[in-house]
């Protein structure tokens, strides 16, 4: 499961990186700096998806977690979102260290 959860991480950074140097030569390329949100970004690779969650979402679980929760979440940079949960899965997976006892 560790396992998972980090090759999972490292793609979710992966990700993170494709879409930070999108959104740095989309900025160059300005003259201004421009992040694509999160939302924006789903919007434009699978609109259904997008629709068909907020609908599941609201009707099953509660419409509160859309409106102010995820909302919130889909203006948000994309690269950040998806660095943030990379990180976090990367935690997740961690190994950890056994703690050895030093005598001094």
């Amino acid at each position: 499961m560790k396992f998972l959860l980090r090759v999972l991480g490292f793609g979710l950074l992966a990700i993170a990186i494709v879409v930070g140097i999108a959104d740095a030569s989309r900025s160059i390329a300005e003259s201004q700096i421009m992040f694509k949100p999160l939302g924006q970004l789903w919007f434009e690779m699978s609109p259904e998806t997008l629709n068909l969650s907020q609908a599941v979402i609201q009707r099953y679980v509660h419409p509160i977690v859309w409106d102010p929760m995820l909302q919130t979440v889909l203006t948000w940079p994309a690269w950040a979102v998806f660095a943030g949960v990379g990180v976090l899965f990367l935690l997740m997976g961690a190994r950890r260290q056994k703690r050895r006892f030093r005598y001094a």
